[in-house]
């Protein structure tokens, strides 16, 4: 079992301040401006997002820092993050630890994804008519990190993929936007079907831990993951989008332990899995829709 620190109040701090990291990585605020309006070190902020007590009357100043509320910062409830960056770094705090993760992302998960993916999603957040390339770049790090972090300590993971959403993927390629010259079109489409042709070589070789299925029929509009960790499960459900046209600036990501959602969502994923196309026949499934697209 983990250890977790814990307050004479019940107040996981540790949790807490793995939320407190990720909503001031969403605000882009550096440590040292929240010690500033806080009147504190730069050394105890960091202190506090490890897991050190905090006071009642700090954490409510610190919500509205970080423009959230109390009850999102405790955890108690859903958290909401209208942040990318808060979102992904939710999610990689999450991931480690995990016993067990079921996800559905569309297209795919960025933890599929090859090195090359990384240098085309930069590119197509910028298409996107994203300006603010510190929020770019701060989402990149951050993606590195996860994917990273997932590789150094790899959880099983159960991932779902939806065949109409890779058809979409493929069709457009990895583009921003439409108005591209067609030399870049052409090129962003190959590079497209090679991402699905790394999913097909990974369902044939079928790694322990990973499990890949193809869903042949309708998915949830959004991306979800479903965290089993030693100290409880959580739900977490986005907006944001990493494939094509991709979204890091609109829409509210949540993140929730209430034991009816988990329950709902494990459901769910277990009866798309027995559904779904796996292995060689998932990988076959895939080689069929490239030649056809």
């Amino acid at each position: 079992m983990e250890r977790r620190a814990t307050g004479t109040c019940g107040i996981d701090f540790e949790a807490l301040g793995a939320r407190l990291r990720a909503y001031r990585l969403g605000a882009q605020l550096r440590a040292e401006q929240v010690a500033e309006v806080l009147g504190i070190s730069r050394a105890a902020v960091y202190r506090m997002e490890k897991g050190e007590i905090v006071k009642i009357e700090t954490l409510e100043r610190l919500a509205g820092i970080l423009d959230t509320s109390l009850e999102s910062l405790l955890g108690a409830g859903t958290e909401y993050y209208p942040s990318a960056i808060a979102y992904i770094e939710r999610m990689r705090q999450l991931e480690q630890g995990a016993t067990r993760i079921l996800a559905h992302f569309e297209p795919i998960s960025f933890l599929l994804t090859s090195p090359d993916y990384e240098r085309y999603l930069e590119q197509m957040l910028k298409e996107s008519g994203d300006n603010d390339d510190g929020r770019v770049q701060a989402t990149m790090a951050l993606l590195r990190e996860r994917k990273e972090s997932y590789a150094s300590q790899p959880a099983p993971i159960l991932s779902l993929i939806g065949l109409r959403e890779l058809e979409r993927f493929v069709h457009f390629g990895l583009i921003g936007r439409m108005d591209l010259p067609p030399a870049t079109r052409m090129e962003r489409s190959l590079a497209a079907r090679a991402e699905v042709e790394r999913i097909a070589v990974l369902l044939e070789q079928q790694y322990a831990g990973m499990q890949i299925g193809i869903v042949n029929e309708s998915m949830p509009n959004a991306t979800f993951q479903v965290f089993e960790r030693p100290t409880g499960s959580y739900v977490a459900i986005s907006p944001f989008r990493f494939g094509e046209f991709p979204n890091i600036s609109a829409g509210i990501a949540s993140v929730t332990a209430a034991p009816e959602a988990v329950a709902l969502y494990t459901n769910m994923v277990e009866a798309l899995w027995q559904r779904a196309y796996k292995g060689p026949d998932g990988a076959g499934l895939l080689r069929r829709m490239l030649q056809q697209v």
